[in-house]
């Protein structure tokens, strides 16, 4: 029996998620896509469903959230957290608004807390605003961003723009006032007719005060700042025993390793540069792999005749004025796929070339890679960075494996390298 699920809208962020409830004592697994009813799993404390929802039809969205949601409860959760990016990545459409109302339909919850907050990664919310550092989100990198680019910061008019539910705002002056305080706020909220209600947090405090909160309902969304506040609060009223967070990596996995990198972000386009001074490093045009049969195969040859000497790194990434160009020629969403299909069967190419450990940067191109391998769970591994663990795989008919998936965004600039070495 779990005491927390969580259903992730990416692989990333699901790995995210995962490792701040293993650093916070939970004892976690992290599931590839909704598990069959027969999944056997370790004694654990929480699961993280990865779905890739996050950018797919709503209807999608809705329907696979609703089957993990279901999943975890038949799992013995109480709480479940609808997990989605700290930089609230969606459109006008969704998919953040359609599936919390879909869940919070499930749970008959009559009011839920949503915040994106993660102060320990420069995301923070104020007057239900959120800031990337020191900028709104709109003047951030994320106004840039190729499938959903953010032109609000006010998280409010965001949600209420694609929710059929009135949004309201639980501001910083009652999150300081405690955990009463926010009570007293959600009643009044309710009692006008909310039913989400976005909730400031600027420091690391706020957070545990919110989980203790959304502990007293069957649903919260929000980013991985939020399940750090949700298993503080479980362990600190004693409904779970923290334990150590054990390596999962008892012993070394051994073969050639390589790095895919698929994010746009400005972080992984510096990591790529850094990168091209320690590995062979292939970067693929776009056009190409949307234009080119040939042009995974190509990439796979190349790569074949280095993994002997060390690790390789194979990028799609591009400047936001390529992306652009490209989307502009051949549609947004049919791009995006496309090169994600194609960075997909080149890690399976890797991986069929003896690859098993692999590192893969951006949400959306670790999402197509990890379906491609057909990796059914991970084990949670030690940190590399803020929110990016070594995952084990678990269940894989492959055998074993260790990957590190990262959003665009996570990461220093030595992130490749870094990767590696603790992968080894």
């Amino acid at each position: 029996m779990i005491t927390l699920g969580c259903v992730a809208d990416d692989y990333t962020g699901a790995s995210d998620l995962a490792n701040t409830l293993t650093k916070c004592g939970l004892r976690t697994v992290q599931t590839i896509g909704v598990p069959a009813k027969d999944l056997a799993l370790p004694e654990v404390d929480a699961v993280v469903v990865a779905l890739k929802s996050r950018s797919c039809a709503k209807d999608d969205a809705i329907a696979w959230s609703r089957a993990a949601h279901q999943w975890l409860r038949a799992r013995g959760a109480t709480h479940t957290l609808f997990k989605v990016c700290s930089t609230f990545d969606s459109t006008t459409e969704g998919n953040i608004g359609p599936v919390a109302e879909a869940l919070q339909a499930e749970t008959g919850d009559a009011i839920v807390l949503v915040t994106p907050a993660f102060p320990e990664t420069g995301r923070t919310v104020y007057q239900g605003n959120l800031f990337v550092g020191a900028v709104p989100l709109n003047e951030s990198p994320l106004k840039d961003h190729p499938l959903n680019p953010m032109h609000d910061a006010n998280l409010v008019r965001v949600l209420a723009a694609q929710s059929r539910s009135k949004v309201g705002l639980v501001d910083l002056a009652a999150v300081a006032a405690g955990a009463d305080a926010i009570r007293a706020k959600l009643s009044e909220l309710s009692g006008a007719g909310v039913r989400m209600a976005i909730i400031d947090a600027v420091f690391d405090p706020d957070l545990e005060t919110i989980g203790r909160v959304a502990l007293d309902h069957h649903l919260s969304v929000g980013a991985s700042g939020l399940g750090l506040g949700l298993a503080r609060g479980l362990v600190t009223t004693g409904k779970v025993r923290a334990k150590p967070a054990g390596a999962t990596l008892d012993h070394a996995v051994g073969g050639p390793a390589a790095c895919l990198a698929g994010s746009c972000s400005q972080a992984t386009l510096r990591q790529i540069a850094k990168a091209e001074k320690a590995m062979p490093v292939l970067r693929l045009d776009p056009e190409a792999l949307i234009t080119d049969k040939t042009a995974a195969t190509r990439a796979l040859d190349w790569a074949a005749e280095r993994l002997g000497a060390g690790p390789v790194l194979i990028a799609s990434s591009a400047t936001a004025e390529a992306v652009a160009a490209v989307q502009a020629r051949h549609g947004r969403d049919a791009a995006g796929h496309a090169i994600e299909q194609a960075m997909a069967t080149i890690g399976a190419g890797l991986a069929a070339r003896g690859v098993r450990r692999l590192v893969v940067a951006g949400g959306e191109t670790s999402g197509a890679v990890v379906d491609h391998l057909q990796i059914p769970a991970f084990l949670i591994g030690p940190e590399i960075a803020a929110g990016v663990p070594v995952l084990r795989a678990a269940g894989w008919r492959g055998g074993e494996m260790v990957l590190a998936l990262k959003s665009g965004n996570f990461g220093g600039e030595d992130f490749f390298a870094d990767a590696l070495r603790l992968m080894t």
